[in-house]
């Protein structure tokens, strides 16, 4: 609890809860950005007059200009039309419309509960804004690394920006249940277990931007096969082992396969370490985890089998959240503070 006034408990819980559904909005439309490889269709950073789209045709022709100084149209997107620029543009436009609009939405509210509870009291969420305003320099510094010598952006610097969007949804979530959720559950398990699985999911999402980035989803379109073989015959068994693999989309999506495994096996323990100790507390905490982990590799399935379809890898995304948020409330019902 933030402060004993009921009233503005239930505010700064209102507040929270909404803001984590824009930041998962967010998260998909970044998703789909990536997807409709719109990412690029801005090529400039403008924090306030890139609050409005273009008004007029002599904007959209300035914005389109800019558009093919890049390698991206250039190499890849030359034939590209007007309306067919406007797309893009248009899903880029949104991914930054709705940054904005998280970073003011957190800000007047913080600045509002900041004159009725003491800052001391609010400083994790001063740590979130500040988590908010970075997110924005790390959009853009990604964005940066595909307007020069390439015509994507880094996969490394898309993971970095994915993560710490979800770092921030599960911060909010966190303050959220802090406030609306007692978990003064007498049996629990080791705080670490659920927290080490929450950071086992997160390594996951990190390797899952890793295959978006590379398109690596593409290739291998078979399961449980990767092609004819379970490791993909294009690489080696010593290359898994060198930094390099990072760069290497078939072994990426192999990482990336593999990690659900263990994640699934991981779970089981959870599960079975909960029910055989009768830790009836935790049971629908980990039936709702079980559920998104099910639901996930599945659409992970799917995803590979239909080459990375933009929907069933949006939904693959947006399960993600669910996901990550299902983590978080299994850690914060077996941690000993609230």
């Amino acid at each position: 609890m933030y402060t004993i006034n009921t009233k503005i408990n239930n505010q700064l819980s209102i507040w929270l809860i909404t803001m984590f559904w824009i930041v998962s909005i967010m998260i998909v439309v970044g998703g789909l950005t990536r997807l409709t490889d719109s990412g690029l269709s801005i090529t400039e950073w403008q924090l306030f007059s890139g609050f409005f789209p273009p008004l007029n045709q002599n904007d959209w022709v300035l914005y389109f200009n800019l558009y093919k100084e890049i390698p991206e149209f250039k190499l890849q997107n030359f034939n590209m039309s007007m309306q067919e620029f406007k797309i893009i543009f248009w899903w880029e436009w949104a991914h930054r419309f709705l940054g904005r609009l998280i970073g003011i939405g957190f800000l007047i509210p913080l600045i509002y509960f900041s004159i009725k509870i003491k800052i001391t009291n609010l400083f994790n969420l001063y740590f979130i804004f500040i988590l908010i305003c970075f997110q924005g320099f790390i959009g853009w510094y990604m964005v940066s690394s595909g307007l020069v010598d390439r015509v994507d952006v880094s996969h490394f610097r898309l993971s970095v920006h994915l993560i710490i969007a979800f770092f921030i949804l599960s911060l909010i979530f966190w303050n959220y249940l802090k406030i609306k959720v007692s978990n003064n559950i007498l049996n629990k398990i080791n705080p670490l277990i659920p927290f080490f699985f929450l950071i086992l999911v997160f390594l996951q999402i990190v390797f899952g931007a890793f295959v978006s980035g590379m398109d690596a989803g593409k290739i291998y379109n078979s399961w449980p096969l990767m092609g004819n073989t379970y490791f993909p015959n294009d690489n080696s068994l010593n290359s898994l082992f060198k930094l390099s693999a990072l760069s290497e989309p078939s072994l990426v999506q192999f990482i990336h396969r593999n990690l659900a495994y263990i994640i699934g096996i991981f779970y089981l323990y959870i599960f079975y370490k909960i029910y055989k100790n009768k830790l009836y507390g935790l049971y629908k905490s980990v039936n709702i985890l079980g559920f998104f982990i099910v639901l996930q590799i599945i659409l992970g399935i799917f995803t590979i089998l239909y080459g990375a379809q933009i929907y069933i890898s949006s939904m693959h995304q947006l399960s993600s959240i669910f996901l990550v948020s299902s983590c978080v409330y299994f850690f914060y019902l077996n941690t000993k503070f609230n």
